[in-house]
């Protein structure tokens, strides 16, 4: 799967550096996180679905590491950072060993498939 973006040599010379690096301390922080975990919810307050997906979790008791960015309120800028970077246009994005796998319907439907539990090598959900 690929999704169009602008190619550099369509974008001003004279901005490409804001582009690049517009927020680029949030994205840098959500990479280190997917890397250094297996399991990470990225949300915001007040949205019940990170709620959901981090509730599934605990039920099944599985460690995960929890951003947060704001709430509807603000750093709604700051967030629309994660979603070109990962082109998923909710919140929360969960990523599973480095894949970003949805939202919390998403990771309901891996855990009840047991697929997640192949996916991280953990036999307690089958």
């Amino acid at each position: 799967m690929t999704r169009p973006i602008l190619a550099t040599n369509n974008i001003h010379p004279s901005i490409q550096k804001v582009v690049a690096e517009t927020h680029q301390d949030i994205i840098v922080e959500v990479q280190t996180a997917v890397t250094n975990n297996d399991i990470v919810v990225v949300g915001m307050a007040q949205n019940p679905a990170p709620k959901r997906a981090r509730k599934a979790l605990d039920e099944i008791n599985l460690d995960y590491t929890y951003l947060e960015y704001g709430s509807y309120f603000i750093l709604g800028r700051r967030r629309n950072a994660l979603k070109m970077l990962s082109v998923w246009p909710t919140f929360p994005m969960i990523f599973v060993k480095g894949s970003l796998i949805g939202g919390s319907s998403d990771l309901r439907a891996l855990i009840e498939s047991a697929e997640l539990g192949s996916m991280i090598n953990w036999s307690a959900l089958n």
